[in-house]
């Protein structure tokens, strides 16, 4: 980072606000120098700096390093790598820099997209789809590289530069499969090649857009080989506190403002979630401010199978036709930590039915639960069981509908119980989904509105 802040400072004349997101991303760029890590992805809100520091200030950095250097730097926008190129430029060619490194700009090649250094380095920058043969990034592998082998395996090496992917697709093209997969096509025939050794590096940076954007393609065809570096401008601690990012841009109340205006856009380019919209099981939910007075406080509990599944419980008042949900648990915590909690909600939401899934676990932990309320007092909770026997998936897509239309969240939901809203939000209609506990908790409250018939356990154990 001191290079960063020092040069900004001397060419633009102002200080460099460093933020956390600067740094982790600066740690990340100093492990391929070090030849440590050669396929790299970024991904980080627009705005937030990561042009300037890897499209612009990183191969000024690598000139420094070795003038020798070879960089491709490609984006949608000509305009974008064109501006990139010439800031480039203008740093090396500054007083300071000149003061301090030895590369120089050769006189002849001083164009703006494509230019050399005295030293037999240079910088081509061009469109994603644009033309890039007859120039290779990085140096050109000898048929003597044992020292540069060694170099490697020992995290060091001499920098000879990159290809720089900065925002390969044009956000409002992002949607489009034809255009999302003319770029990942173009990355395997043409940009992959455009590198002279196996050890050049590959740097895509860019803001979420898609769940197949070229970063979703390259995690899915190479999961293991990339480095991703994902930082998102919203998060909440264990507290349940949320934290800005970077205040200096966006503020927790500011980031709430963009997610109301658009809720996709925000997990995707700000959140760096790509759940792609058109594959969601649940469209957006509806919400309410005031819990109505009257109606039934009811609870449907789906009981975690195996330690990997969640315990999933939501509260709601019945009221009308609709399901007010009042609290939610949702935890992979043992029965041990989750039983006597979930005695603790159901007294403190005055809950008068509470119905429990009698799966494999299910029985004993309806029977558990009861004997915990009895010893805390409730009287007034009747605890009930149920069976399920329609194939889950099925269940769940069939009462999607119903769940949009009957279920109501109280107003700010999403930050009240995050992982359960990240559950429900981000659920596919087809492909693999990591679990379906929430969605099946929630499709049991819209499928019980009004319904009693189950096997009532109250004096079961008394």
């Amino acid at each position: 980072m001191q290079f960063v802040t020092k040069m900004f400072q001397f060419t633009q004349g102002t200080p460099y606000i460093v933020g956390e997101h600067h740094r982790l991303i600066a740690s990340a760029l100093d492990e391929v120098v070090k030849g440590r890590c050669t396929k790299l992805i970024i991904n980080l809100a627009p705005r937030y700096g990561k042009t300037c520091l890897v499209s612009q200030m990183f191969p000024a950095y690598g000139f420094a390093l070795n003038p020798q250097c070879k960089f491709i730097h490609l984006s949608y926008s000509g305009g974008l790598v064109t501006d990139n190129s010439v800031a480039v430029k203008d740093i090396m060619n500054s007083e300071y820099y000149r003061l301090l490194f030895d590369a120089r700009i050769r006189r002849g090649s001083d164009q703006k997209a494509k230019w050399e250094t005295e030293q037999g380095g240079g910088l081509y920058a061009t469109t994603t789809l644009g033309q890039i043969t007859g120039f290779g990034a990085g140096a050109t592998d000898t048929e003597d590289d044992t020292a540069l082998d060694e170099f490697a395996a020992d995290g060091g090496g001499l920098f000879s530069g990159a290809v720089l992917i900065d925002d390969p697709i044009k956000p409002e093209d992002a949607l489009s499969d034809i255009v999302r997969e003319r770029v990942n096509r173009r990355f395997e025939t043409t940009i992959r090649n455009r590198v002279n050794s196996r050890r050049t590096p590959i740097i895509v940076i860019m803001q979420r857009l898609h769940s197949h954007d070229l970063c979703g393609y390259l995690q899915e065809i190479e999961p293991d080989q990339w480095k991703v570096v994902s930082i998102p401008c919203l998060t909440i601690d264990e507290q349940g506190n949320e934290h800005a990012l970077w205040e200096h841009k966006h503020t927790v109340e500011e980031l709430h403002k963009i997610e109301l205006a658009n809720s996709f856009v925000f997990e995707t380019q700000y959140q760096q979630n790509p759940t792609p919209l058109e594959g969601l099981m649940y469209r957006e939910f509806n919400t309410y401010t005031e819990l109505p007075n009257g109606g039934v406080d009811k609870c449907c509990c789906d009981p975690a199978d195996t330690g990997k599944d969640f315990l999933c419980s939501v509260f709601y008042r019945e009221h009308k036709g609709y399901c007010y949900v009042t609290d939610v648990m949702y935890t992979q915590d043992d029965m041990d930590e989750t039983e006597p909690e979930m005695a603790r909600k159901l007294y403190a939401n005055h809950t008068t039915e509470c119905a429990i899934e009698a799966n494999g676990a299910g029985r004993l932990y309806a029977k558990n639960i009861e004997r915990r309320c009895r010893e805390q007092g409730n009287t007034f909770t009747r605890i009930v069981t149920f069976t399920q026997t329609q194939n889950k998936q099925v269940r769940i897509y069939s009462n999607a509908n119903a769940v949009n239309n009957v279920v109501l969240m109280p107003v700010g939901w999403e930050r009240k119980w995050p992982a359960y809203s990240h559950a429900m939000t981000s659920f596919l209609k087809e492909g693999r989904n990591a679990h379906d506990d929430a969605p099946d908790c929630t499709t049991s409250v819209a499928e019980r509105m009004g319904k009693t018939n189950t096997k009532d356990l109250t004096g079961f154990f008394f």
